[in-house]
């Protein structure tokens, strides 16, 4: 058997959320977007709103979301967004979100992210920046399925997109130690290994759920300056400089890095197709576990896609959020 060719788009590394969105009409439409107080979530958010989509945002703070709302529903000319109040490390907040959602959903995008520069653990000792980037946004998802289900039927077919990143590549699951009770803490592995569970929830999710009309897929945003970066250690800033220096990126606009979750969720090519990797507006092509960053800066490595990783997270990130 030959291999599986890549999903390609028309769109490029430089192409906007807007550029995406142009001519499509989103109308009857709804849309998720976690975290869309700022940077990324709100540029999806807007996005998607000028297309004529129904837009929740869920957010920690909503006031700071209805001030997002507010200015997105002028700048628009369409509805104004709602805010609902969601913290992805507070299972309470998850629980009543979901029971509050009526009716179809058509777009879930897992935006929401933390970066912490020490460790930090939610009350039931999980590692936070895996429990509110992995965790709680598979709870959410969890929680969707019927409503995701009802949107697949609605429209054929409902999309989850999953936000990852470059740093999936430092670090695969460490199922030993997923909350670092026995390793030194490094807020980067940590981050790394938050962001290549979020490939992996697109793997299983599609597996589990492609034959109700639902896939998921990851999305590589590449190198955006949001407030992601304000608990960045000073290590970790040295290591972003040191990266943007090398070539291995180069920063790109808040539109440009919310395309590649926009083209996960409207894009055509990726309507019934899930589980992959987007990087710069293309599927990206797998490098081994073994490889280096500097050498393969767009690639998505073997261990963020592998389905017996992936079904094995999932598992038991789910006997976790039952416990």
């Amino acid at each position: 058997m030959g291999t599986r060719k890549l999903i390609t788009t028309s769109f490029t590394s430089s192409s906007t959320a807007d550029e995406v969105l142009r001519n499509i009409d989103l109308t009857g439409v709804r849309a998720i977007v976690t975290g869309a107080s700022s940077g990324l979530g709100i540029e999806t958010a807007h996005a998607l709103t000028a297309a004529g989509a129904e837009v929740t945002i869920a957010v920690r703070n909503t006031t700071a979301g209805d001030a997002v709302a507010e200015t997105i529903g002028k700048s628009t000319g369409r509805i104004r967004p709602r805010v609902v109040r969601l913290d992805l490390t507070q299972r309470a907040t998850i629980t009543r979100f979901i029971d509050a959602w009526n009716g179809p959903l058509h777009l879930l995008i897992n935006n929401a992210g933390v970066v912490t520069g020490g460790l930090e653990r939610t009350h039931e000792g999980w590692e936070l920046q895996f429990a509110t980037n992995h965790l709680g946004h598979l709870a959410l998802a969890t929680g969707l399925h019927h409503a995701l289900t009802q949107g697949a039927a609605d429209r054929d077919g409902a999309r989850i997109v999953s936000v990852s990143s470059t740093a999936h590549m430092r670090s695969g699951i460490d199922f030993h130690d997923l909350h670092f009770e026995r390793r030194d803490y490094d807020p980067q592995i940590a981050y790394a290994q938050s962001k290549t569970a979020n490939s992996l929830f697109a793997v299983e999710a599609t597996r589990l759920w492609a034959a109700d009309g639902i896939v998921a897929n990851a999305v590589n945003p590449g190198g955006v300056a949001t407030g992601l970066q304000r608990n960045f250690t000073p290590e970790q800033k040295a290591s972003l400089d040191a990266a943007e220096a090398a070539g291995i990126f180069t920063y790109k606009t808040v539109g440009q890095g919310a395309a590649a979750g926009i083209i996960a969720a409207v894009a055509p090519e990726f309507a019934h197709s899930g589980g992959h990797y987007v990087d710069d507006a293309q599927e990206a092509y797998t490098v081994p576990n073994d490889a280096d960053l500097a050498q393969h800066p767009h690639g998505v490595k073997e261990w963020a896609l592998d389905p017996a990783t992936a079904e094995h997270l999932w598992n038991v990130s789910a006997d976790l959020l039952r416990a």
